[in-house]
């Protein structure tokens, strides 16, 4: 599946039915992430997850992720396109659920492949490894 570059941000949540309508919740943190604001207008994909046997729905389902965790890993390698400029003059980019990732010797809008040098708790630097057309 290919995942668009103009995604902002990834959770799982529960449709339900309230007064002829059916509602999602966006967690909190979503918004605290500021890829999303209130009020706004978006678009929603819903993917449907992959159905249990009935011998297992009674337990609980394990947790292969920790949402609070980085998603990215030192070593991986990401395409992405820088979105902004810092301070500093580095890079920044934003992957999965809004975390940030700082690209030194880039510039905005320039579309680059990177590897993941350091990751931290909020976020996460790298390094360029390949120059993309603005094409591809």
């Amino acid at each position: 599946m290919e995942i668009s570059d103009q995604l902002r941000c990834l959770f799982s949540a529960t449709v339900e039915q309230r007064d002829g309508s059916y509602i999602i919740e966006v967690p909190e943190r979503e918004l605290q992430l500021g890829e999303i604001d209130e009020g706004s207008t978006y678009r929603v994909a819903l993917l449907s997850t992959p159905s249990e046997p009935k011998a297992q729905a009674e337990t609980p389902p394990k947790q292969t992720h920790d949402s609070t965790e980085p998603p990215v890993k030192e070593g991986e390698q990401r395409t992405v396109e820088i979105e902004d400029i810092g301070d500093q003059g580095d890079g920044i980019t934003r992957v999965e659920r809004g975390f940030v990732v700082i690209v030194p010797d880039t510039e905005q809008r320039e579309k680059v492949t990177v590897e993941i040098t350091d990751v931290r708790e909020n976020v996460a630097f790298a390094e360029v490894v390949e120059r993309l057309s603005y094409y591809e």
